[in-house]
This record gives structure tokens, C-alpha cells and sequence, in this order.
């Protein structure tokens, strides 16, 4: 079957909101081509690619989100919305500079879409311990090295977006041996089977989409962490009364903010909640509503356009 590829010129801090405007006009699958998110191998931070750097160099100036959709009769009305929609967001203040929104399309082989994103995938060191590697890819483990084996299929969380290295990273500073975690917004699982390896026994995977807990549910399968790691969709930890001594959340600012006095009842006394999907123009919003909750903040991280907090629930020994 030959699809019809929508290709929108963007940037990072924008790239969210193009990539849900595509979704909701039906396409059947996106990819986010961007430099920020492939670490620059030749600085040494703690979270470096094993790629060839040439890749970068490659890659467009832009931020460019690939969706693909079915051609059918509806297709140039939804593309002709797309446009429509896009023009409406050049002329509102969005807080943050979205880029040209420039459409392009082209048709591709069925085959072509599911594949061309691999590429740009490889293994890589997401903090000290944690390394991340691409099912398909080879990887010779070092000492030490904790083994994350992903593919992401339709799901965010392939470990190479900013946010989710910080919340990795993150995770191996506060998860201790028979720690209880719950991962909010799981995405592929990532998260939740990087806990899961440092030495959390029960976590608690939560996602609003169904296809996200199914392709969750395949990567805990694969890494073996059926018996720590519980899938399930649902919407935040609405009508849930499990507790935590840590919970992580990479979804986005609004979300944190409204979530996070909520999230109090959950945590118990003492623990830690790692958050992150925060753009540096929401940072100062979501640092008030945390510590409006009763959280003192920890730590504050930056990689790119994005920020990570790990902040501390009162209470504990």
C-alpha cells in the first residue's frame, strides 16, 4: 500500500504540538527528525550516541515532523486543515517560536515509513549505568552496564528525546534496591524498565493510550520485567490508590501543574517525584505550582530547550 507522507517544518519546542495536530487529523504515524535529539557524540556529558557524527551534520537545520496518512478521498481536505490550522498558529502568541509551519508532502512505499526512522537510532549511554539499545541493534556491554532493550513502535520514549535521558538519568540517583516507582504517561515503558533494572520491585506503568501500554507491554516482556513492571491504561492515577517511593512524569507542563498537588497522596512521606516534558518557557510555571504543592526541589536539569525537575515530598525520616 502506498501512503502519502506529510512533512512539517517546525522547531523543538514546537514539535509536541505539530505532532498532536497530525494525530488528530488522522495520521497513522509520526517521527520527529531532530538534531536536539541526537547527543553530540564529541562532548563528553554522561549521555552520548554511539553513532557516526557525520549523522548530525547530515541532518536538516529545521525540525521536521514526518506524519503519514492513508490516501484517500478525505486526504485533501485533512491536508488543506492541516494548512489551515498551522496559519492560525503563526498569527497566536504560543509562548515560544514555532518555526516556518511549512507543509510538504511526498508518496512512500508502506515500507519506507515503519523503517526510515531506525536509522537514526542506535545504542547509547543514557547516565552512568543505564544504557539504552534499539532491539535490532548490536551492543557490546560494558561493566556495569544495565541493558534497556527498546523499540518504541507507534509510542513515545525511545530514550533519545532530552526529557526522557534526564528522567534516566534522574531515575539512577534515587532508585535504590526494592524501591516502589510509578511511571506516569509510559510511553513505550522506557522509563519504567530503566526502574525496573536499577533495582525498583514493583512499578506501576500508566498510560492514557492503549497502543502506548501494548507497546509497553512487548518492551517489559522482551526485557524480562514481567514480574516488576505492571502496564496499564489509564488517565493519570485518576480512581488508582497505589503509592510510590518514587514517581517519575515525562508528559508535558500543564499536565505537571494540574497533577501535581494531586499527585501528593501517592508519594509516600519523603519520596522523590521526577518530572520533565517541561519547555524552558514553562520552567518558572512548573517550578511555582511544585513548590505551591509542599515539594522542595532537589535538582533542576537542562538538555536543550527542555528542562527535568526532582523534587522531594515532605515528610520521611
Amino acid at each position: 500500500m502506498d501512503w502519502i507522507e506529510v512533512i512539517v517544518h517546525t522547531t523543538t519546542p514546537a514539535s509536541d504540538l505539530v505532532t498532536e495536530t497530525l494525530i488528530n487529523s488522522g495520521a497513522q504515524g509520526t517521527m520527529v527528525e531532530d538534531r536536539a535529539d541526537v547527543p553530540d557524540p564529541t562532548k563528553p556529558n554522561g549521555y552520548w550516541e554511539i553513532i557516526d557524527p557525520h549523522m548530525i551534520d547530515a541532518m536538516p537545520e529545521d525540525v521536521l515532523v514526518h506524519a503519514w496518512f492513508e490516501p484517500d478521498a478525505s486526504f485533501p481536505d485533512r491536508l488543506q486543515g492541516l494548512k489551515t490550522r498551522y496559519a492560525q498558529l503563526l498569527n497566536t502568541d504560543l509562548g515560544m517560536d514555532p518555526g516556518s509551519l511549512s507543509v510538504e508532502t511526498r508518496n512512500v512505499k508502506d515500507q519506507d515509513w515503519n523503517e526510515v526512522w531506525k536509522q537514526f537510532y542506535k545504542p547509547f549511554r543514557a547516565g552512568i549505568r543505564l544504557v539504552v539499545k534499539p532491539t535490532w541493534e548490536a551492543y557490546e556491554a560494558q561493566e556495569g552496564d544495565l541493558i534497556i532493550e527498546m523499540d518504541p513502535g507507534m509510542a513515545f520514549g525511545s530514550g533519545t528525546h532530552e526529557t526522557t535521558g534526564m528522567c534516566l538519568a534522574l531515575l539512577e540517583t534515587v532508585v535504590t534496591p526494592g524501591s516502589r516507582v510509578i511511571d506516569v504517561g509510559t510511553g513505550s515503558g522506557i522509563l519504567a524498565i530503566g526502574a525496573g533494572l536499577l533495582g525498583a520491585t514493583d512499578v506501576l506503568a500508566v498510560d492514557i493510550d492503549p497502543t502506548a501500554v501494548k507497546v509497553a507491554k512487548e518492551n517489559i516482556e522482551h526485557n524480562h520485567m514481567e514480574k516488576t513492571v505492571r502496564p496499564v491504561v489509564g488517565n493519570l492515577l485518576d480512581g488508582m490508590d497505589d503509592t510510590c517511593d518514587i514517581c517519575v512524569a515525562n508528559i508535558i507542563a500543564d499536565v505537571i501543574i494540574s497533577f501535581a498537588a494531586p499527585l501528593l497522596t501517592h508519594i509516600r512521606p519523603g519520596g522523590t517525584f521526577i518530572c520533565s516534558g517541561i519547555i524552558r518557557e514553562r520552567e518558572e510555571d512548573v517550578r511555582t505550582a511544585l513548590l505551591s504543592a509542599g515539594y522542595s526541589i532537589l535538582r533542576t536539569e537542562h538538555r536543550g530547550e527542555w528542562t527535568a525537575f526532582l523534587s522531594q515530598v515532605p515528610g520521611g525520616d
